[in-house]
């Protein structure tokens, strides 16, 4: 007899508390997953609306396994679970609690970006660069890690101006470009679906 499959179900969750990043992820995620899984995606119960300091970081760790438990309460477990932050707050923390395989767009971005040889990140908010420093030495590619390229408007900023965020980002992907790196990672939640528009106008891969 023909046996029915069930399709895997994907929790996403975005640790900002801003429901627009959400849907923009949400709305990538379905799009990569083109009808192969079931994708939910959940916002922080609190915190900040965009994590830019060691401080709305380390909350929205907390954030994150809330958002994980209220989820798993009205629904049903997931099979995957990404953490939609680039710094991917609460990962290891979801791992030790809950298992199953946990990803955050940060750690899948730098081992996408490795497998080119050694990459540089493009992002936004001058706080960021120590904290994306100390998550690459945790997965052990900060031998790969060659440059990091701050914008100085924060990603929830760059957003909220794509135009400008357009022309930031272009000069500030051929400054890493220069740098002897073999692939760009666009990072940030709030930056999802640009690198498409700025990919044409680079040599070297840009990760999204």
């Amino acid at each position: 007899p023909a046996c029915s499959m069930t399709k895997p179900h994907i929790l996403v969750i975005n640790p900002n508390t801003s429901a627009d990043i959400t849907a923009s992820v949400h709305r990538l995620a379905v799009d990569e997953a083109g009808g192969d899984a079931t994708i939910e995606s959940v916002t922080a119960p609190f915190g900040a609306r965009y994590i830019s300091s060691r401080v709305s970081f380390s909350i929205a760790g907390h954030a994150v396994l809330d958002a994980y438990a209220n989820a798993v309460a009205s629904s049903r477990r997931p099979d995957v679970t990404i953490v939609g932050c680039f710094g991917d707050p609460g990962v290891w923390a979801l791992r030790e609690c809950f298992g199953g395989p946990v990803i955050g767009l940060a750690e899948a971005a730098m081992r996408e970006a490795a497998t080119h040889g050694r990459f540089a990140i493009v992002t936004g908010g001058q706080r960021w660069r120590p904290m994306l420093e100390r998550l690459a030495v945790s997965l052990g590619l900060a031998q790969e890690l060659l440059h990091i390229e701050i914008v100085e408007r924060t990603g929830a900023q760059l957003a909220a101006d794509p135009p400008a965020a357009h022309t930031l980002l272009a000069d500030a992907c051929r400054v890493a470009e220069r740098s002897g790196a073999r692939s760009i990672i666009l990072g940030g939640a709030a930056l999802v679906g640009m690198a498409a528009a700025l990919q044409p106008g680079l040599a070297l891969p840009l990760i999204d």
